[in-house]
């Protein structure tokens, strides 16, 4: 691709992160931004002024330690006040939040710390010694006072850290610096399968695009009150609640974790009106009980309408999205209604392309590869992190960025998430789609959740086995039945060659199947 160039006319010029703050802490100085609802402690708020006068604190204790604009600082954190205090002072001192999945080990840490090049880490007990030996280039490490909320069994303060609020200091040393939009603000870690994850960098641009975007499709007002407990080293969490809610000049009430028993408690007692959900966490609080009333306008999801909603008494508008592509690509209607289970329709501020393997345009109810098309730094993400290579793999010749999802389309232009390409088998040269028999164990009503993945075959190159979580009422001799169920409905070829009942499944992010924990388990009972 060419080299990078701003656009002439910048959607945000003379804008950035911090001043988007500032717009809300000087407009509506006392309506609180952050609530903090712990699973122990006592709730906590943050006004607008008040969040935006501890972030400049954290952002001069940042400066003291000799952090400069555009490097980078590690912020290992489970979901608490001091992550999103930190991603913010970050962002206001031009340096670069580099967020990770808390759930990483020290081969990880390793890697994202040396890889980043980052200059000083800011963690909470339960990962002190982890982060302080993983990352030995480091100049410097804070530590929380508490792992979310709940007071630590032994206070762990490895050698060269020090506590989190050390890093407060004057914040009249941290002035509002001239706005840059293009300056790099965060960098995620893509989940690896069968390489390195790669670092994703976001600009500011792409941060206040998230922001905008997410707030207009989500219809938020400064009135709402946004649920947030999905991990914030996440895009969802960071783009589709956080900045959605601060570009709105709406509220967040940030919990730990996902957590079925208090969800609708915490819900009622700050009048939630909006949350981001996962099939994971709709299927926990089936077992709740349900309120005779609540305050929620609207639920997303990966799906818009399941069945579910008329049990809830809400609206789910379905969406697609990915940490390169910062908002939803895809995006269900708030005033018009999608097919229950579709993504929704193509979003308005992007292009987006349905392909063949020969890069044709696919027919409706076709299977193909999803592409979409933006602004580099703006609407897609500015590069991967020192990997050139990478970063122009992944734009084909024409500007398309390559999503490695595939997707159906509907005559009606309705479009329905199939499988990651990497869900494709090759079974004796036959292209087989992992959804496509999940879909029909699925249909079986014997599975409560249902993952197939390939398995080396020494004649057919691969061939396809199900891990399967038994449903009530499924047969004593499931797998018998379920792999006749799928001779049934399924091309030999792709009728699973074995079938293993697991009380549960691997999980990544967002509590989503963790596919290559499973290819790993197969690999190493070979």
């Amino acid at each position: 691709m060419p080299a990078l160039r701003s656009p002439l006319v910048h959607p945000f010029s003379k804008f950035d992160v911090p001043h988007l703050l500032a717009v809300h802490a000087a407009a509506r100085p006392q309506h609180p931004f952050l609530i903090w609802e712990p699973f122990e402690g006592e709730t906590r708020i943050w006004s607008y002024a008040k969040f935006q006068h501890e972030v400049m604190q954290v952002a001069a204790g940042l400066r003291q330690r000799g952090v400069k604009f555009g490097e980078r600082v590690l912020v290992h954190l489970d979901n608490c006040p001091e992550s999103l205090i930190a991603w913010y002072a970050c962002a206001h001192l031009g340096a670069v939040a580099v967020t990770t999945n808390a759930r990483s080990v020290a081969d990880d840490l390793t890697y994202f710390s040396d890889h980043a090049g980052v200059v000083g880490a800011i963690t909470q007990p339960a990962f002190a010694s982890l982060v302080a030996s993983s990352c030995a280039k480091i100049k410097w490490l804070a530590v929380t006072e508490t792992d979310n909320g709940a007071v630590p069994a032994e206070r762990n303060l490895p050698a060269k850290s020090e506590s989190f609020a050390a890093l407060y200091g004057d914040a009249a040393d941290v002035p509002l610096r001239a706005p840059d939009p293009m300056a790099r603000v965060g960098i995620q870690y893509t989940s690896g399968t069968t390489s390195r994850p790669k670092g994703v960098v976001w600009t500011h641009a792409n941060a206040l695009w998230g922001g905008k975007l997410c707030a207009l499709h989500e219809d938020l007002r400064q009135t709402d009150v946004h649920l947030t407990y999905l991990p914030l080293f996440h895009t969802n969490a960071q783009s589709y609640s956080v900045l959605a809610a601060l570009w709105a000049g709406a509220t967040v009430v940030l919990q730990p974790r996902f957590s079925a028993s208090r969800f609708w408690s915490v819900s009622q007692k700050h009048n939630c009106t909006w949350t981001s959900m996962v099939p994971f966490c709709v299927r926990a609080l089936m077992g709740q009980e349900k309120p005779k009333s609540h305050s929620y306008r609207y639920w997303g999801n990966g799906i818009s309408a399941p069945p579910t909603d008329a049990h809830f008494g809400v609206k789910t508008i379905g969406w697609w999205g990915m940490t390169e592509t910062i908002t939803h690509g895809i995006v269900g209607d708030l005033h018009w209604p999608s097919p229950s289970m579709s993504c929704g329709r193509a979003a308005p501020e992007y292009e987006i392309a349905v392909v063949d393997d020969t890069g044709e345009p696919v027919e409706p109810g076709k299977t193909g590869h999803l592409l979409v098309r933006g602004i580099r730094g703006v609407s897609l993400f500015l590069e991967y992190l020192k990997d050139p290579q990478a970063t122009a793999d992944a734009f084909d010749d024409h500007g398309w960025f390559r999503t490695g999802d595939r997707v159906r389309t509907t005559p009606e232009g309705f479009i329905f998430f199939a499988d990651r390409d990497k869900d494709m088998l090759k079974v004796g040269g036959e292209n087989v789609a992992a959804s496509e028999i999940e879909a029909v164990i699925r249909a079986s009503g014997w599975a409560e959740e249902v993952a197939v993945v390939a398995r080396r075959h020494p004649m057919l190159d691969e061939v396809p086995v199900a891990f399967v979580i038994p449903g009530p009422g499924a047969p004593s001799s499931l797998e018998a039945e379920l792999i006749a169920h799928c001779r049934q409905h399924l091309a030999d070829f792709k009728v699973p060659h074995a079938v293993y009942p697991v009380e549960d499944m691997p999980r990544s992010t967002l509590e989503k199947i963790n596919k290559a924990a499973l290819r790993a388990t197969l690999a190493a009972d070979a």
